[in-house]
Order: C-alpha cells, then sequence, then structure tokens
C-alpha cells in the first residue's frame, strides 16, 4: 500500500442545466495504489473524471495534486500536470496507424522538422508497446484491429504521457480474459512505479482482484470509502444502491416448457464465414440464454436471424411457419426485436430526444393516415418507459447525447418493450450499467418472459446467463457445442462446452 498521497478532492460540485451531477464530493488517491471508483450510472463517477482530465470545470470545491491546489483548464493542462484518462469510449482516429495514434501532436521531426520521422515514430511507439508487453504492429491502421485491440492502444496512448495519475474508466469492457490478465499485469506494474490509478468499472469481481481501497458514490454524493480485503461485494452494492440486490437467483426451476408453443426455431443454420449447422428451439415465455467466449458466433447468430447477415443454409421458422428474413425490416414485420451490443451506431439517434428514440420502434402504429404522430399516446408511452427503467433524465425532451452510456443503453431498451414484439434478442443488454440497473433489467426481462414474450439474451458474464436463463445455449467456433438447462448448468460446466473445438 502507499503512503504519500498524491491527489485530493475536497467538496467538488458541479452541475448542468436540471442536474446536479456532484454534491460536495471528496476523494483521495496515494501513489502507488490502484482507488476503484464504483456508482450506478448517474451516480457522479464520469462527471468527477472530467472534471480531474479538464473536460468539465468545477463549480465549487479544491482539488490538490501532492498537496498543492490546482486548477485543471483543460484536457492539455491535465496532461501537463500529470492526469490521464483512458475513456470507455475510445477516441482514435482510424484511418491513422497505432503509432500515429499513440503519439499524435508528439511526432518526431526530421528535416528541420518539415516532415515526421515516421521510423522514429514507430521505433518509439514499438518501445512502449513492448514494454506494456503489447502484442501490436506500430505500422497497423487502427480502423483495422479488433475492438479489444482498439482499447489496448487507447491505453498505450494514456500511458506514454508519463502520468503520475491514470483514470481507466470500464478499461476491460472490450478485452478478453487473456487481455484482461495483460492490462493487470501492466497495473501491476504502475502501482510498484508510484504511479496512482484511479480505476472505474461495474464488474464487482475486478475491483476486489485489482484495487487497494473502493471509493462509493451515490446520486452524485460521496457515500464511503473502504478497504478492499476487508469488504465483501454485497456490502459494496449495497452502498451503492441503498438497498439489497440479490446475487444468486435463480429461474424457477418447476416452469415447464416442454407442451409449451414453440416461438422460434432454428434448423441447420450457417453462414459463409462462421456459422456451422446450428438448431435449436425458443419456446413461448422462454429465456434462452447465448453464452461462450468472444468470437464464438454468438452475436453473430443474431445477426443471421434478423437478416443482418445473409445465411447459406438452414431455415428460420416462427410459430410453424417457415420463413423468409432478408432484412432486419423483415424480421421486425416477423415479430424480432433486436437489440444491439452496440448502442451508439445500431441502437440510438444521439442527436434525437429520449421521447423519440423510446418510440422509435413503435412509429408507424403511432402515426395516423395522414402522417401525424399521436403525441398524447407518445408521452405516455415515454414517461412509463422512463419511469420502469429509472432512465435518468431531467425530461423525455432530453437529447439522448447528454445521458449516461448506462441510461443511453436504457433507452435502447426502451424502445422495444414500447413494441408488442413476440420475440426479442436482446446482445449483451446490461453492459455499461451498474449493479442496481441491471437488477432493474433483470426484472423486466423476467416480466415479459411471464407475459408470453419469447427471449434470447446474450451475455458473456456467465452469473447473468445463470440467473436469467431457463436453457443456455453454449457455442465454440460458430458450433453450437451444448444446450444445457439452468438446472444442470453452472459456469464450471458452461465454459467446458464453451472451450470444447479449442
Amino acid at each position: 500500500m502507499a503512503t504519500a498521497q498524491l491527489l485530493s478532492v475536497e467538496g467538488v460540485c458541479k452541475s448542468f442545466p436540471g442536474v446536479q451531477a456532484l454534491k460536495d464530493v471528496h476523494l483521495d488517491l496515494n501513489s502507488g495504489e490502484v482507488l476503484a471508483l464504483v456508482g450506478e450510472n448517474g451516480a457522479g463517477k464520469s462527471t468527477l473524471m472530467k472534471v480531474l482530465s479538464g473536460i468539465y470545470k468545477r463549480d465549487t470545491g479544491v482539488i490538490k495534486l501532492n498537496n498543492q491546489p490546482i486548477e485543471v483548464d483543460g484536457p492539455l493542462q491535465a496532461q501537463k500536470l500529470g492526469i490521464a484518462i483512458i475513456h470507455q469510449e475510445m477516441n482514435l482516429m482510424p484511418h491513422l496507424t497505432v503509432a500515429q495514434n499513440i503519439l499524435i501532436g508528439r511526432e518526431p521531426r526530421k528535416l528541420f522538422g518539415i516532415a515526421t520521422d515516421d521510423k522514429e515514430l514507430n521505433r518509439q511507439a514499438k518501445v512502449l508497446l513492448d514494454e506494456l508487453h503489447l502484442n501490436l504492429d506500430p505500422n497497423q491502421l487502427v480502423g483495422k484491429l479488433t475492438v479489444a485491440k482498439q482499447q489496448m492502444v487507447e491505453i498505450a496512448k494514456a500511458l506514454s504521457y508519463d502520468s503520475k495519475i491514470i483514470i481507466m474508466d470500464e478499461p476491460t469492457s472490450a478485452l478478453t480474459q487473456s487481455e484482461t490478465d495483460v492490462l493487470f499485469n501492466i497495473i501491476g506494474n504502475l502501482r510498484k512505479s508510484g504511479k496512482g490509478i484511479i480505476y472505474i468499472s461495474h464488474r464487482m469481481e475486478e475491483l476486489t482482484k485489482i484495487s487497494d481501497r473502493i471509493t462509493v458514490f451515490r446520486d452524485g454524493q460521496y457515500i464511503d470509502t473502504l478497504i478492499t480485503k476487508d469488504t465483501k461485494i454485497a456490502k459494496i452494492i449495497s452502498l451503492m444502491i441503498g438497498r439489497e440486490v440479490a446475487q444468486d437467483i435463480r429461474p424457477d426451476q418447476a416452469k415447464k416448457f416442454s407442451d409449451s408453443e414453440v416461438a422460434l426455431e432454428i434448423k441447420g443454420l450457417s453462414t459463409k464465414n462462421l456459422l456451422k449447422d446450428i438448431s435449436f428451439q425458443l419456446r413461448k415465455g422462454e429465456i434462452l440464454g447465448f453464452a461462450g467466449l468472444m468470437g464464438a458466433g454468438r452475436t453473430e447468430l443474431a445477426l443471421a436471424i434478423i437478416g443482418k447477415d445473409q445465411i447459406s443454409a438452414g431455415e428460420i421458422i416462427i410459430k410453424g411457419k417457415k420463413v423468409k428474413i432478408k432484412s432486419p425490416a423483415d424480421a421486425v414485420a416477423n415479430g424480432i426485436g433486436y437489440l444491439s451490443e452496440d448502442r451508439k451506431r445500431f441502437g440510438i439517434l444521439l442527436n434525437q430526444d429520449v421521447k423519440f428514440n423510446l418510440v422509435l420502434s413503435n412509429l408507424r402504429r403511432l402515426t395516423s393516415q395522414l402522417g401525424f404522430i399521436n403525441t398524447t399516446k407518445t408521452k405516455g408511452l415515454s414517461n412509463n418507459a422512463v419511469k420502469n427503467l429509472t432512465i435518468r433524465t431531467p425530461t423525455i425532451d432530453q437529447k439522448v447525447k447528454n445521458l449516461s452510456g448506462g441510461n443511453q443503453q436504457k433507452v435502447v431498451i426502451g424502445k422495444w418493450l414500447t413494441r408488442e414484439t413476440d420475440i426479442l434478442i436482446f446482445d449483451e443488454p446490461t453492459r455499461g450499467i451498474d449493479v442496481g440497473a441491471k437488477d432493474e433489467v433483470y426484472k423486466l426481462l423476467g416480466e415479459l418472459a411471464k407475459a408470453g414474450k419469447s427471449i434470447i439474451m446474450i451475455s458473456s458474464e456467465l452469473p447473468e446467463v445463470l440467473r436469467m436463463s431457463d436453457r443456455i445455449l453454449v457455442m465454440c467456433e460458430g458450433r453450437v457445442t451444448g444446450i444445457l438447462t439452468n438446472k444442470e448448468a453452472d459456469q464450471n460446466l458452461i465454459m467446458q462446452y464453451a472451450t470444447k473445438y479449442r
């Protein structure tokens, strides 16, 4: 553990129109320490990090670095002070190389400063990547990298500034377990060198592995700071949300589907590049979990079902009738709704308001023959969704781009809940959502299933799969390797099936 205080935040407040984001918050960070910062979406975590990194200017309060008050007038000033932030949403330039992204604005020059010295640029980047044990080619275009590798470039870029304080906002959200292990090794080395790290994550198990202390925010206020090794996860969660959340709930094992209607049947579905001879049934009122490691083909299977990816063989049968689905519009027409894991690209319209996004999938039913939208019904549906999903927004007229990432995800979920769709495919429905909001989403999915909706839930979190699924379909390298009942499944058995072809 560290001894010298590196950073302190005292009584910081920050407000926006209609929202008090931070109310007299406190935080302290020691050198050589990993401090986890946790809280529900809207708790103020990201707002404080943006204050520390110069993106926002605080209204009141004091920030001290090495016991000296500082002013962070912008991101460049934060870098000069030795404060670096790794954002949850990546800020890389896809048309530039790995080396160019890491050293942008600091490129070595030649010919009296007229031209960039590409050879030296790549050499410096390679030295940094090797120090961090990152297997990346400095000449590779970032736009051609996987999301996970792009995340590692983001990390290398932040660490290239020789920062004293490194803020990591959900850094493992797109990383595999092996890549997460590499990151944790990097963090361990940074800790040994005296760096201070503020680590934001909704993955509770990560925090117990990597952090020394845990600071909890709730509703924009400081709640408590705990010694990690002396604290149970249940205690952290209860401080975050102010109530108990059941962690080990499993579906009602008495539910019977053998005689219920088959809502969706897939027979021998294959695609040209990945999926091979996939068959399964989804019954009315059932939640079928899709499990597997990254690259197993879970999302690709969902995209094939909704017509986004072309199938090369197989049949799709809905309520006993064979259907042709060649586009997402065909899927919607056949009663299938899809919630993408990439909400910003495929789930929401950032520049539109909450109300419009919530009824987006239902506009045709809310529009008269003359083209007028029924504003009364629109407001009613939107307000109900905001209430049921506890979407934190000052008003349904707020633009979605001004909401936190977790609340944006809730809007995407709400979009499909406002439409009467019989088959719902949720791809990572709780990614980027805090534990309290997860509990609310779980309840909503359960209520939808009880109401007779048929749900496919793709999730990378095995506890989530076990908690929510009546049955679990496990995939590996484009194949279905097992379909388990919830009663017989556990994490070890699922992982055995998930690695069967490896």
